[in-house]
């Protein structure tokens, strides 16, 4: 599932290619039709991500909320436009280019109440200028629940998935397994700040890249890494790989019908969080 940075990054681009400006936005493959009739020929406002939550607005009464959910994608490519290829949910053409959507969990049209009610189901999004920790941290220090369970939940925190949750986990050794509640304030403030800024590095780079600089391949002399997400990680998709911090061969388990990826040396439970 895309995570938080590829619907900023989304964002970013549509606001390039087709805000303030008429979109023609049609529904070639149907399910989508009736209310793309309503915005088509329309003025994009603006595009703005929150979590994994994308909003086309034309108007008050005119907003487009797409969720990719685990495979939905989005295609830009220059003008002239050719034939829809597979089942496009919606396509945008503007003045230059004309986008793409295929496979969303949700493409819908609200109004700006409805829009509101989303947002106010989610947690804080590390990627908003007026985000901070707090909010999170309100639910984070009263559950039992594990971190790394937490950290996945948007109604804690927007656009966190799991290749974020299981590398912002190793970078600051904490166990996945320890309850949100016995986590420290102070570890969990460095935490949100580490994710601010890799995310925003995400944001830019169109990719995750979580390892320090004196772990990169050209630093250690490791190959690469080859995955299709793409970027140097960590432990996220490297279990029975070695540590490429201590060797020890990270570990793989299911929480929340997820896979979770950790280092059982580096990220040993130690008691009180935030002490060491």
């Amino acid at each position: 599932m895309p995570e938080g940075h590829t619907l900023h990054r989304l964002a970013r681009r549509h606001r390039k290619l087709f805000a303030g400006r008429p979109v023609a936005v049609t529904s070639p493959q149907g399910r989508f039709a009736t209310a793309a009739s309503v915005v088509d020929g329309r003025v994009l406002r603006k595009a703005e991500a929150y979590g994994k939550h994308l909003f086309h607005v034309y108007g008050p009464d005119a907003i487009v909320h797409v969720h990719l959910g685990l495979i939905g994608t989005f295609s830009e490519e220059p003008l002239p436009v050719i034939a829809p290829v597979g089942a496009v949910r919606m396509r945008m053409v503007g003045e230059t280019h004309f986008s793409d959507l295929r496979g969303p969990t949700v493409c819908e049209l609200v109004d700006a109440a409805r829009m509101n009610d989303v947002l106010a189901r989610l947690g804080p999004d590390p990627l908003r200028r007026n985000a901070g920790p707090d909010r999170a941290w309100a639910r984070l220090s009263r559950s039992r629940l594990p971190i790394a369970a937490l950290l996945l939940d948007q109604a804690v925190l927007a656009g966190v998935g799991n290749v974020y949750r299981a590398e912002i986990l190793f970078r600051h050794q904490v166990d996945p397994m320890v309850p949100g509640r016995e986590l420290d304030p102070a570890l969990w403030t460095d935490m949100w700040t580490d994710l601010v800024a890799l995310m925003r590095k995400g944001v830019r780079s169109g990719r995750i890249d979580t390892v320090h600089d004196e772990h990169l391949p050209h630093v250690t002399g490791r190959a690469p890494r080859r995955d299709r997400h793409g970027g140097e990680v960590y432990v996220y998709r490297r279990h029975g790989q070695p540590c490429l911090v201590c060797g020890t061969e990270v570990a793989i388990t299911e929480l929340a019908g997820r896979n979770l990826y950790w280092c059982p040396t580096c990220q040993k439970a130690q008691g009180t969080y935030g002490t060491r």
